[in-house]
């Protein structure tokens, strides 16, 4: 996944480093608990130089993360903002992937997490779409999955890092069995979300999506929405049943790694025509246009590198 390592830097608590000198101590106690924050966001090369999707709405979710589990991160939101801006000219980026992380020390172990440092670092390399050129057309076959989405307060919305094992478990099985991706569902048996994805039905010319009580409230997720109904496109968020998605016309997922991604395969049936549909087309367009600067009506999404 990583290439160019050795040109590449890591920025940790106020200065860069370079990529293999940037470690932890093996006592960290995030290492050891997961009590920890991040975020996933991507930039796209476009005529400005690199543009960063969405940068304020992802730092804004990382303190909101942190604040929630009581964790004071020791830079302004700003400050976090110019060093994801500064990391894509330092690493000569012109597109790619961006991880800030919020970590607490290894000055003592134990629950009680006392007296710890609050680590802050930002990470930028190169990293495609999470699905192929081939799949993005394609679509994607999931499978439902054995591991169920249990609710968590702190959880929903958020990106804490000890949160994702059940993801991991998920998507592990899915491969092992053949698919490519893993449906979730939540403790009362509706439609949650996949590994690290959200998911959107159509049917009859109209979207559907699990409510946010049952998964991340993504920042794609919220972009799609408001692209639909800029389109005139009914968006529904509801609780939403199996059975909803195998009849469905069409389906996709979104996320920051996968962007806008079909589904056109559920447990080895195919959903609908079994091949991306007319309004999945239309959005991944639009979405395309807008991350690499060729829309002014959501240029507001952007934040260029070079600004």
């Amino acid at each position: 996944m990583f290439i160019n390592t050795e040109t590449k830097f890591i920025w940790k608590n106020g200065s860069f480093q370079a990529w293999d000198d940037s470690n932890i101590h093996i006592l960290t106690h995030t290492f050891h608990y997961g009590l920890g924050v991040f975020e996933g966001v991507r930039a796209y090369s476009t005529s400005k130089g690199p543009a960063i999707f969405r940068l304020n709405d992802h730092t804004d979710r990382l303190f909101s993360a942190a604040d929630k589990v009581n964790i004071e991160i020791p830079c302004s939101k700003n400050e976090i903002n110019d060093v994801q801006r500064a990391i894509f000219s330092k690493n000569n980026l012109e597109e790619g992937y961006i991880r800030p992380m919020i970590y607490l020390g290894s000055e003592s172990m134990g629950l009680r997490a006392t007296d710890l440092s609050v680590n802050t670092a930002v990470a930028a390399w190169e990293w495609p779409s999470y699905m192929s050129p081939e799949s993005k057309e394609s679509g994607i076959s999931i499978i439902k999955s054995p591991f169920p989405q249990y609710s968590n307060p702190l959880y929903s919305g958020n990106k804490i890092m000890g949160s994702y094992i059940n993801s991991i478990m998920a998507l592990q099985d899915a491969i092992k069995k053949g698919a490519d991706e893993a449906l979730l569902m939540d403790e009362n048996g509706f439609i949650s979300e996949g590994s690290g994805e959200n998911i959107f039905i159509i049917k009859n010319d109209e979207i559907y999506t699990p409510k946010i009580e049952h998964c991340l409230n993504g920042i794609t997720r919220q972009s799609v929405i408001t692209i639909a109904e800029d389109f005139g496109i009914n968006v529904f968020e509801k609780d939403l049943t199996y059975e909803d998605l195998s009849d469905a016309d069409e389906a996709f997922f979104t996320g920051t790694a996968v962007e806008i991604t079909p589904v056109t395969k559920i447990d080895s049936k195919p959903i609908g025509t079994g091949a991306r549909g007319p309004i999945t087309k239309k959005l991944q367009e639009t979405y395309s246009l807008i991350v690499t600067g060729q829309s002014d009506q959501y240029n507001s999404w952007l934040t260029y590198t070079d600004s």
